[in-house]
């Protein structure tokens, strides 16, 4: 279905679902679709400086919100998982930074870490793509941003042990 022919409602999601546009394009739309994540962490920048049980809150919100939204544009676009859909990365990458300091290498790092879990899928991620609608599409990315977040603490923890931070 065209986005012209949508509601007004509609077509917010589905503008959602796509990043503003950036899960539309050619090549790496996850990669590009992820980049309002870092938008995203730079405005919860004051609950990011705050206890970490609010950093999970956060994190927890902006997943279940992209539930719906990619449900919505699943059936929007008639394809499981369509790779226009990028709500999934960009709401999801919070849980990535959970306890992590924003400053620009972490930043750079938990993007890098985020892209190659998403695009590796370790178990049980993958299995976790086949459930169905929006659940489906953001448990994997959900599950991707865990491993994420244990390799970006193990690196932030090794590097403040060497003394470099």
């Amino acid at each position: 279905m065209e986005l012209a022919k949508c509601c007004g409602w509609k077509k917010a999601v589905v503008v959602l679902s796509t990043g503003f546009g950036l899960g539309l394009a050619p090549v790496a739309s996850g990669t590009a679709g992820t980049l309002p994540g870092i938008l995203l962490l730079l405005a919860l920048a004051p609950l990011w400086n705050g206890p970490v049980i609010w950093q999970v809150a956060a994190a927890l919100v902006l997943a279940l919100i992209a539930i719906p939204i990619c449900e919505i544009a699943e059936r929007h676009f008639g394809k499981k998982d369509d790779g226009r859909i990028v709500a999934d990365e960009y709401l999801t990458f919070p849980i990535c930074m959970i306890g992590l300091p924003l400053v620009p290498w972490v930043l750079a790092m938990a993007f890098l870490t985020c892209r190659v879990f998403d695009v590796l899928k370790p178990p049980p991620a993958r299995q976790f793509q086949d459930l169905p609608g929006g659940f489906g599409i953001v448990v994997d990315d959900v599950t991707s941003n865990l491993y994420s977040l244990a390799l970006n603490h193990l690196v932030f923890q090794i590097l403040l042990r060497l003394g470099t931070l």
